[in-house]
């Protein structure tokens, strides 16, 4: 690049930058500002020619002033005719002007256009390189069309320099990034392979970056390329630092190139070539060995490149999964980084050591590591690297270290973060349960579980230990008399009384011989705890307390008493009346025989697929979970290979077996009595368990065998973690996890919506069949219609792809479409469900109203099925800024002045379907001066139906 003499400077931008500086106040800067654009206009407007430093002065004052934050709307004339300058430095003025202020959309674009071509074709290499940099920054899909079959010939052409060679590739790879679809492959392509044979270093850099985003999307076009990587690398791992010296980076031989290098091989499998193979491990075990060597230099940036080398090497190995010595290897080095001073580098450590543990070589010495991770946990300050360490002893953990391991997590849970506890929380209850050999020590376990972090267990995890007493007879009595026990403590987590009424309910006749624990006490202790429980827990003690009359007819005077009382008959929750109504008759009127038959003991539950299991790949995400049901593992926790897998399973004893028996009689469906009393009314979900009327199928739908052997279909999981957050906002990200990011951009008018989902990969290895279809039931169906565009199937490492949704709103709904989103990943089908933030009050028009008209309107809309109304605790601080920002962003017009009282908020608007159009009015007042923060929300609309989706959705803001 030519140097720039002292007479290229320019005077007048010093002193206005000089002067901008000065400014005290925005105000005076902003005054500055237009007047040195008054007087740029005048001389571009002027009679008088300019020439080109002043044109590239005024130019870059333009420029200095776009970076201020403020907007320029001319000049870009000027800039493109700077592109014809033969001087250096107006020529570099005039490309960044239109680098940064110049749009695809331009009408410039054509002359920006010629002249790039003009410069391409000058074979100049400072003006090349000039015209290539403008056109990777720009990027867009035009500059792709006119460029991408002219960029290819520059960079294999054998008179290019190679400054221009450089450019080339990285401006290839930018469009291939951007414009995929545009980028030409050809002979081109082949040739572009050789480029990594090139003397110079800076050239076999950018081409190796440009061939391995080409090799993820067509990895048999570039399968050369690993021949010539693993002699470039050979050569690099084997220089003296001496013999690089441009590109030696304190002590380390061209660091960056060999990580890229290292990337590129990770896109295929182990070569085939035994020679080449060869020469790739004396590769690896050079990288391994220098690792080992007493550093060169104290500075970080020595350990720094020479760890970035260490680590892509180690992933390499990793990748390939076939050499068992090199597996070994690495996992001895990352157990020195785990207690390095260093927190990235026990951060790094511990990760790719969690996916060195699934690996049939390294499993075992993985878990020699197992103290030193247990160390961590207890003593890392970083919070990350914390999580980093739980993952790793799930990934290690087998028959062998199972108790050690789970006792260490339930220790590290009582003082666990926040953040990480209900993770915590599925792993531990995963892998108790998968290797329990002792199924008293599983109950142990959970019930601990509960005591410890009970507010982070779910549904499914206390499920799965009632499932697993209910089908282990030898295990009831215990876990009765462990329940029993657990109940006496002063205060018990509501999770614990719920399994604790559940099994006593079953299984309380087994423990009722002794005194202390007899009928009349086992009653009376869970009644203690029904005053401080909430509905669904009390109903399930309901059912808990008519399963008493059926065990122990002594109680069932005290149990009818409690039934009968005005706490039970009269009870304001349906639920809880109804239940206490229909078991009191029950107990009343039927005899024993009848009660015997009808509440007979819970049949066996089949087996499923885990939905544990399920619950934590889907907080964890997909591909990010270390699989620890590998069939290479014995049950001693052993390692064997894979054509040993069948026997294995053949001739140790199946837990499932043990815990799931098939052979037992099925017991026939419910009476007729109890079917008619369980469908009257709602069930909560809790009580799905002691619902009596339910088939022994239906009973058991959550409650499934994480370790069943016979595979399930995969049920995907909706989720609707940000569904809420778009009720008053139409763009941001709906779904992340660590391979795919979904955003949304959305606009609607009248009874019609468009929605942009933009997917972006978050990997660097390329998504393969990517589909996606929009699901909706059969009413939502008639209510709304959704037209998907067709996306692409193949989304590169990094990248991003867009799909267009076309929305009509045919009449006023309540639940929303469904995005079902399917693609392979490194091999594995990926299945995503994201509930659309497609909502009623996205079509609304806002209408403006005097204050006359919106109580007139008010007055008319005042039916009480018009109404609704919801008072409701604040769960966010009251800001008035942030109230008007929701309320507008809801889609209804604010009417200031309109309430006698200021501090209330006031909206209307129409929302409008195919079929009709229907005006709704809001009124929300806060209660700033009570002691807990209150609103009360009221709509008034000329339906029903919509008033109360819309305040349903409205409320949950505030």
């Amino acid at each position: 690049m030519p140097a720039v003499s002292k007479g290229d400077g320019m005077r007048g931008l010093a002193v206005f930058i000089s002067d901008i500086r000065n400014c005290k106040s925005k105000e005076a800067e902003i005054k500055r500002i237009n007047k040195e654009l008054a007087n740029i206009r005048s001389k571009f407007k002027g009679d008088k020619a300019l020439d080109g430093y002043s044109k590239k002065k005024y130019v870059c004052k333009l420029l200095f002033i776009f970076l201020l934050g403020h907007d320029i709307d001319f000049g870009h004339m000027e800039a493109v005719n700077l592109l014809s300058s033969n001087k250096y430095t107006e020529k570099q003025i005039g490309y960044l002007f239109i680098s940064v202020l110049v749009n695809s959309n331009s009408d410039l674009i054509r002359l920006i256009n010629n002249a790039i071509k003009n410069d391409l074709g000058s074979r100049n290499p400072t003006f090349m390189n000039l015209a290539l940099h403008c056109i990777a920054n720009v990027g867009s899909r035009e500059m792709a069309e006119a460029f991408a079959s002219e960029i290819p010939s520059i960079l294999v052409a054998g008179d290019t320099m190679d400054s221009v060679k450089q450019s080339a590739a990285l401006c290839l790879l930018r469009l291939n990034r951007t414009s995929a679809d545009l980028v030409p492959m050809g002979e081109w392509t082949a040739r572009v392979v050789h480029l990594l044979n090139d003397q110079h270093l800076g050239v076999v850099t950018a081409a190796t970056s440009l061939i391995t985003t080409l090799a993820q999307k067509s990895p048999d076009d570039f399968k050369t390329s690993i021949s010539l990587a693993v002699a470039r690398l050979s050569r690099i791992v084997t220089s003296a630092s001496i013999d690089l010296q441009d590109y030696t980076y304190y002590f380390v031989a061209a660091p960056w190139l060999s990580v890229k290098l290292l990337r590129l091989l990770q896109c295929y499998p182990p070569p085939e070539d035994a020679a080449l193979r060869s020469r790739l491990t004396e590769c690896l075990e050079t990288i391994l060995n220098k690792a080992q060597e007493p550093p060169k230099s104290k500075k970080v940036q020595h350990s720094n490149a020479k760890n970035a080398v260490l680590f892509e090497a180690i992933s390499l190995i990793i990748h390939h999964d076939s050499e068992p010595t090199l597996l070994v290897r690495a996992c001895n080095q990352l157990g020195q980084f785990l207690q390095h001073r260093e927190t990235n580098l026990r951060y790094l450590a511990l990760e790719s050591m969690c996916t060195l543990a699934s690996s049939e070589f390294s499993h075992e010495t993985v878990k020699t590591h197992i103290e030193t991770v247990i160390n961590a946990l207890k003593t890392e300050r970083d919070v990350s690297v914390r999580q980093r360490a739980v993952d790793l002893l799930y990934a290690m953990c087998d028959r062998s270290n199972a108790k050690q391991i789970v006792a260490e997590m339930l220790s590290y849970l009582e003082t666990a973060d926040y953040s990480i506890r209900e993770e915590i929380v599925l792993k531990v209850a995963i892998l108790a349960e998968k290797y329990a050999v002792d199924y008293t020590w599983y109950v142990d376990t959970i019930l601990n579980l509960i005591r410890i972090a009970g507010d982070y267990v779910s549904e499914e995890v206390w499920y799965r230990v009632i499932q697993i007493v209910i089908n282990r007879e030898d295990v009831q009595g215990y876990a009765a008399k462990t329940v029993f026990e657990a109940l006496q403590a002063p205060a018990c987590h509501e999770n614990l009384v719920k399994v604790g009424g559940y099994i006593l309910g079953e299984f309380g006749n087994l423990i009722a011989g002794d005194s202390r624990s007899s009928p009349l006490v086992q009653f009376n202790l869970l009644h203690s705890k029904f005053h401080l429980c909430s509905v669904p827990t009390r109903a399930l003690l309901l059912s808990a307390y008519i399963k008493f009359i059926n065990l122990f007819p002594e109680v069932k005077a005290t149990i009818q008493d409690v039934l009968r009382s005005d706490s039970q008959l009269r009870n304001s929750d349906v639920e809880l009346q109804q239940r206490a109504v229909e078991y009191l008759r029950l107990s009343c009127i039927a005899s024993t025989d009848i009660l015997a038959t009808v509440l007979e003991e819970m049949p066996p539950f089949p087996e499923r697929e885990s939905s544990i299991l399920a619950k934590l790949k889907k907080k964890k995400g997909p591909g990010n979970l270390p699989d620890i049901d590998d069939a290479r593992r014995n049950v001693n926790g052993s390692t064997e290979h894979s054509e040993n897998t069948e026997a294995t399973k053949k001739s140790s004893p199946s837990l499932v077996a043990d815990l799931l028996p098939t052979n037992r009689p099925r017991p026939a469906s419910s009476s007729p009595i109890m079917r008619s009393a369980g469908t009257m009314g709602t069930t909560h979900p809790f009580t799905d368990l002691l619902n009596l009327n339910s088939t022994p199928s239906a009973g058991a739908s959550l409650l499934v065998d994480v370790f069943s052997e016979s595979p399930a279909p995969p049920s995907v999981d909706v989720c609707e973690e940000n569904f809420l957050r778009f009720v008053c906002k139409n763009n941001g990200v709906i779904f992340e996890n660590q391979l795919l990011q979904i955003g949304l951009k959305s606009e609607y008018r009248q009874n019609l919506g468009r929605i942009y989902v933009f997917y972006g990969n978050k990997t660097s290895t390329q998504f393969l069949s990517f589909s996606t279809s929009v699901a909706s039931h059969d009413l939502l169906k008639t209510q709304l219609n959704v037209h998907a565009k067709e996306v692409d199937p193949l989304i590169d490492g990094g990248a991003q792809v867009q799909q267009m949704l076309n929305i009509e709103c045919v009449s006023d709904f309540t639940d929303a479409p469904v995005l079902n989103i399917q693609f392979r990943y490194g091999g594995t089908l990926q299945n995503i469900a994201v509930k659309l933030p497609v909502m009623l009050n996205k079509f609304f028009q806002p209408t403006e109203m005097t204050s006359q008209d919106f109580f007139q309107r008010w007055k008319q809309l005042g039916a009480p099925e018009q109404e609704v109304q919801k008072i409701f605790k604040a769960k966010h601080p009251m800001d008035t800024d942030v109230t008007k920002a929701k309320i507008l962003g809801f889609g209804v017009a604010l009417l200031d002045g309109v309430d006698p009282n200021p501090a209330n908020f006031v909206g209307a608007g129409v929302i409008h379907s195919k079929c009709t159009q229907v005006g709704c009015l809001l009124r929300l007042e806060p209660n700033t001066q009570a002691q807990v923060k209150m609103y009360r929300l009221t709509l008034r609309t000329s339906k029903d139906s919509v008033s109360q989706r819309l305040c349903d959705l409205l409320s949950e803001q505030f």
